[in-house]
């Protein structure tokens, strides 16, 4: 059964939650307002999701002056169980630009 463009489904294989990581360890001291943008989410969804990864022990932030500047732990594991034998710096190893500068 052939599908026409507009009836396809679209989704993709990472989360936000992967993405905003991604785009924190490759430049740490990215504002909130550029997260949501690269990523296509609200401010506010963007802020939600770096609160869960900081929470979680994903991201430390720190502030500087009148701006935030994270930093990721790469020793983190996955959340779900069947990952959970990975770290995030395996998903840094793929997609981050500079994975020795992007985790600290």
């Amino acid at each position: 059964m052939e599908t026409s463009p507009e009836h396809k489904k679209t989704w993709t294989f990472l989360t936000n939650h992967a993405r905003v990581l991604i785009l924190i360890a490759r430049s740490p001291d990215i504002r909130m307002r550029d997260v949501a943008q690269e990523i296509g989410i609200t401010e506010r969804a963007a802020q939600l999701i770096i609160n869960d990864l900081e929470e979680g022990g994903y991201l430390t932030r720190t502030r500087v002056g009148r701006r935030n500047t994270y930093t990721v732990d790469p020793d983190m594991p996955f959340r779900h169980p069947i990952e959970a034998d990975h770290d995030v710096r395996d998903l840094l190893a793929l997609f981050a630009d500079d994975i020795a500068h992007a985790t600290g």
